[in-house]
């Protein structure tokens, strides 16, 4: 067997070319889109609509949304919507304490400043709120 059938030469020239036009291709625009990326794009407008103003379900949008030809059940929905809040709620601890190895460190800090303040406090402390002074 031959590696080449056509046994054109290529040159580190045309190698370089190659390597140009590979690199400033852009992203292909993709037809389907997966269920979490359908959500994150319509997180927003299902988040006001079952909002207390709006008063839907999750399985209400999700018959809307069959009408349109995605089938995403409410349950569904509603999980993905959950995931996305959580990913987005870890993103924006990280951003506020700069590295996310710093934030673990520093609530293992302060899990164990609460543990020591609450084992030098034996002695109970009596409320006075409520009490008026006569």
């Amino acid at each position: 067997m031959s590696e080449h059938q056509n046994s054109e030469v290529i040159t580190k020239g045309k190698i370089d070319k190659a390597i140009n036009l590979l690199k400033s291709q852009k992203p292909k625009e993709r037809e389907d889109v997966s269920d979490r990326e359908t959500i994150r794009k319509m997180r927003r407008y299902i988040e006001k609509l079952t909002s207390d103003k709006y008063g839907y379900t999750y399985d209400e949008i999700s018959e809307m949304l069959k009408g349109l030809g995605i089938n995403l059940a409410g349950s569904r929905i509603k999980y993905l919507i959950g995931e996305l809040k959580k990913s987005s709620r870890r993103r924006h601890q990280a951003s506020d304490n700069g590295d996310s190895s710093m934030s673990v460190q520093g609530a293992t800090e302060n899990q164990q400043a609460v543990v020591e303040s609450s084992e030098s406090e034996e002695a109970p402390v009596k409320s006075t709120r409520g009490k008026s002074k006569k």
